[in-house]
């Protein structure tokens, strides 16, 4: 075994302490929705509710780490520093977390994911210009990590909403109904094409503008547009097609 798999293996086991994180998430509170295609608004009642689902779905992203401090870091990680490795990934395993968290409920998966986008970026620094946040270039490699398991999972049964279904006492609960609203959306997506439901999670459920999807897959803005919109129709057909009531 060599020196940066060991490595590897460390900051997996006392960094990644990544149960930690998704009960601190902060959650919103909303109502219920619902659905219905013989409106004409199906379309804006859609773009709602994904965007709540979203916010009940969100973590906060810390943006107190200064850039100096994160150069200083890397520029040490690139000559076989360990220790400021393991603070970059200290300072960035919640935002990176809660974005892996988009791409799979499984938590063992989800824990591999978020060690492999810090695998992924150890054996990529020397790629990194630090002409964007560090951050961004964290979740370009994140976005990547996360439609390589979507391209390999495409085949396996979808996951039903039943299987996580909370215990009926907490259904009364507003923050619950968000959680709620943010499985189903997560179910719904896993039912679509990877690239369909890549441009969908980066559009609504991160925030991403065109720029910025284009940014981080590697598509032109163009074909993010197009990818975008034949998305929104085949998730429209999707919820339609399943009489959707959240």
């Amino acid at each position: 075994m060599t020196a940066d798999s060991l490595l590897l293996r460390k900051w997996a086991g006392n960094e990644l302490r990544l149960s930690q994180l998704l009960p601190a998430c902060p959650r919103a509170q909303t109502g219920t929705f619902c659905l219905d295609h013989r409106t004409a608004s199906f379309r804006r009642q859609l773009e709602r509710w994904l965007l709540a689902a979203a916010a009940g779905d969100a973590c906060q992203e810390s943006n107190s780490a200064a850039i100096a401090m994160d150069w200083t870091d890397i520029q040490a990680s690139r000559g076989g520093d360990g220790d400021a490795y393991a603070r970059l990934i200290a300072r960035y395993q919640q935002p990176v977390a809660a974005y892996m968290w988009r791409f799979t409920r499984d938590r063992t998966q989800w824990e591999e994911l978020v060690h492999d986008v810090f695998v992924e970026a150890y054996f990529s620094l020397n790629s990194y210009r630090g002409d964007a946040p560090l951050l961004h270039w964290l979740k370009r490699i994140a976005t990547r990590v996360g439609y390589r398991l979507w391209k390999r999972k495409r085949n396996a049964p979808a996951r039903t909403l039943e299987a996580s279904d909370p215990p009926a006492a907490h259904r009364d609960d507003p923050a619950h109904a968000s959680r709620e609203a943010a499985e189903l959306v997560h179910m719904l997506l896993s039912r679509l094409a990877p690239r369909d439901r890549l441009v969908i999670t980066l559009s609504y459920l991160e925030g991403c503008s065109i720029a910025e999807i284009a940014q981080w897959t590697g598509w032109s803005r163009s074909m993010v547009k197009v990818q975008l919109h034949r998305a929104r129709q085949r998730l429209e057909s999707l919820c339609i097609e399943m009489g959707i009531e959240l």
